[in-house]
């Protein structure tokens, strides 16, 4: 049989891709890729972008074209065979990278085209995929000595390895842990649409009652709803005890000494390279120019935002004194007395707000939102091999009828599916002579499945997840930019990427908008303006308390990379109860180890760079106000945002392309503003 990575059709052959095909298919690549650098090296003497960058770009994304299928089925497909072949390749994709960043006639080559006349005739994009490689080089150790340089890929090596055990480890305590439950007494507060996807999971399971695990759809609801405090407390301690040891043994899943690892291999990193810290590392690719002003940044979010999360807090405290004469809250109260307060305030629950949200009729609606914004056409297209029945293939073309790119969507959460929601490129748009490759993207997200014969009905804060991801998507699909290397999300600054996602969630909270997302599921009614109008009186709900919690995890995340902190599990504990103790106004147990399943900053890319979201809060908030200036569906101001943001990729500074679009530079007020943390005319703290 021949191998489907090889042949690299235009979409990955995810019914044929097999365990065993990839090992051979990616050393075949790699072998290839590597003969391709020496001989175009070896063929020029007089390096271009047209004898090397560009069919250097075409092998590499031959690799990456084998190789994105095979993580993304990592991530949402897991099996023992793949995991095992996964993790086979890892190391040796990890040592071509480490060994192209530090070739010295390769190095050499890109350092002769950018000094040449013939860089001056080259295109922004074509210059900043120069511009970024030379700065690649040079943090990826190409000034060091051989003995430095053989470190430094050793470190490259053992980093990939620990960061994809600390996932693997995440997502297999998550799904180890189970809740059967056959005592519906147990379940009092529980809604019915919870309650039915536990029965569905028991008939899985061939079990009588409610099965509860601690994927999101089923966690958060139990945490929010479920009156008894007891069975609250277990399922909060199993949730923030995931990939830790527990108190009563270890767990088979402990990444206690994969976090030190981790942190200790970053700052031997940095440390070669002549850095300060890996803060420092991290933050040569970034918007932000050096740790103290990500700090500040933090930190006068903080001082703004704490005087409102304090008034929040003593108002949920007194609230919870009152309604059941409890005297202080438990970490596992917090979620189940917000929901009762929010209910007492705005006289609604979010599970009333869920029948307007079926799933098909939000994504028609969120297609028609950008339809309004930007021209764009979105159709679903059949046949297209997936690797789940759930997933959906849609293609996108715009007014002028030109396909633009193509993404599968896979909405719901099931076992073997790492949790959270993500965007990821599976085809990245490259053009070669007069052949244009098209992007196609990956939508993951992990919904509340459909219930029996029913739709799969998302709260509306799985509605706002769904539009951030849109968002991400639309950013790598809509590129105009034809080097890979800066097309779509590529070249992005890491704090820069979030703009357009946080963006396309202020359309979740505008009645034109959910007009079109929001039908009851049953009746085919519009959303009450009775109930929109709760809903967004509730959009600033404990605004400020859920300002400090992410600020809580920026700060750590960033003075675990900037200080020499962190060369012990215990060391890593005590900086976040450090963090937490001038942040925080709510400190959880002392068995608490959400450290333990942060992937975001130990397996993903927001290593010291958590402090991202903020930022591109920051930036979206504002660039949403000129909609707010002109009208939500002003078609001149969404071809303008189109045009200076969507479109450019990563070929121009972020910087440059905000201004471009608003006219000025980005207001940190807009931010605290729609958060409610100031008011709309004074600027002063509400």
């Amino acid at each position: 049989m021949s191998n489907p990575l090889l042949a690299l059709p235009d979409l990955p052959a995810f019914d044929k891709i097999k365990a065993e095909h990839i090992e051979p298919a990616i050393d075949t690549l790699l072998a290839q890729c590597r003969e391709t650098v020496e001989r175009l090296l070896a063929e020029n003497g007089q390096y271009s972008w047209a004898n090397l960058i560009e069919p250097l770009a075409d092998q590499d994304d031959r690799l990456h074209r084998a190789w994105s299928p095979v993580s993304h089925l990592h991530a949402v497909a897991d099996t023992e065979p793949l995991r095992k072949a996964y993790n086979a390749c890892l190391p040796k994709l990890t040592a071509y990278s480490a060994a192209m960043g530090q070739h010295e006639g390769l190095y050499r080559a890109y350092k002769q085209i950018a000094e040449s006349p013939g860089y001056d005739t080259l295109d922004p994009a074509q210059k900043k995929t120069i511009d970024n490689a030379l700065r690649d080089f040079r943090l990826s150790g190409i000034a060091l000595d051989e003995e430095k340089r053989a470190r430094y890929r050793a470190i490259k090596q053992k980093l990939s390895a620990a960061q994809t055990k600390f996932e693997e480890n995440v997502l297999d305590a998550t799904h180890a842990w189970t809740k059967h439950i056959t005592d519906q007494d147990l379940l009092k507060g529980l809604p019915e649409s919870v309650l039915a996807l536990a029965r569905q999971q028991a008939r899985r399971e061939e079990k009588a009652g409610w099965v509860f695990t601690l994927d999101m759809p089923s966690y958060l609801p139990l945490m929010q709803y479920v009156e008894d405090p007891a069975l609250r407390r277990e399922v909060y301690a199993a949730y923030v005890t995931r990939a830790a040891a527990a108190d009563t043994g270890a767990s088979q899943w402990d990444n206690s000494e994969f976090m030190v690892e981790i942190i200790r291999l970053r700052r031997q990193l940095a440390g070669l390279l002549d850095f300060d810290s890996y803060a420092d590392y991290s933050l040569e690719s970034k918007m932000a120019k050096s740790p103290a002003e990500v700090l500040a940044f933090l930190q006068d979010l903080a001082e703004r935002s704490r005087p409102v999360a304090q008034a929040e807090l003593e108002e949920l405290q007194e609230f919870a004194r009152q309604s059941a004469q409890l005297d202080s809250l438990a970490a596992w109260d917090l979620a189940f007395y917000s929901e009762r307060l929010r209910e007492h305030k705005f006289n609604f629950t979010q599970e009333e707000l869920r029948p307007y949200f079926p799933a098909p009729k939000v994504l028609s609606g969120m297609f028609a939102v950008v339809a309004r914004l930007y021209g764009l056409d979105i159709n679903e297209k059949s046949g297209i091999a997936a690797w789940h029945p759930d997933v959906r293939y849609f293609e996108i073309h715009d007014e002028e009828g030109q396909l633009r790119g193509a993404f599968f969507l896979d909405l719901y959460a099931r076992a073997h599916k790492r949790g959270g929601a993500w965007m990821d490129e599976c085809v990245v748009r490259k053009r070669s002579g007069t052949r244009l490759q098209h992007p196609v993207a990956y939508l993951s997200c992990n919904f509340t499945p459909p219930i029996g014969n029913d739709p799969a009905l998302l709260t509306h804060d799985e509605v706002q997840t769904l539009f951030h991801e849109f968002g991400h998507g639309l950013h790598h699909l809509l590129t105009r930019i034809d080097c890979p290397a800066v097309s779509g999300i590529n070249g992005v600054p890491w704090d820069a990427a979030e703009l357009p996602s946080q963006f396309m969630e202020n359309w979740c909270w505008e009645r034109a908008a959910l007009d079109l997302i929001a039908e009851h599921y049953q009746t085919g009614a519009a959303l009450p303006d009775a109930l929109f109008n709760k809903m967004r009186a509730a959009r600033t709900f404990q605004s400020g308390m859920q300002m400090l919690r992410q600020l809580e995890f920026a700060v750590f995340d960033f003075r675990l990379h900037h200080e020499r902190r962190g060369e012990t599990a215990a060391d890593i504990q005590a900086l976040l109860d450090e963090v937490r103790a001038r942040i925080a106004l709510i400190i959880p147990p002392a068995y608490n180890r959400f450290q333990n399943s942060f992937s975001h900053i130990f397996a993903g890319g927001y290593a010291a760079a958590y402090y991202s979201y903020k930022w591109a809060e920051v930036l979206a908030a504002d660039a949403f106000s000129k909609f707010e200036e002109n009208g939500i569906f002003h078609r001149a101001t969404g071809r303008e945002f189109l045009h200076a943001i969507l479109e450019q990729g990563g070929a121009r500074d972020p910087m440059e392309l905000f201004i471009a679009f608003r006219g000025r530079r980005p207001d940190t007020e807009a931010l605290l503003r729609q958060a409610g943390i100031l008011t709309q005319g004074t600027g002063a703290s509400t």
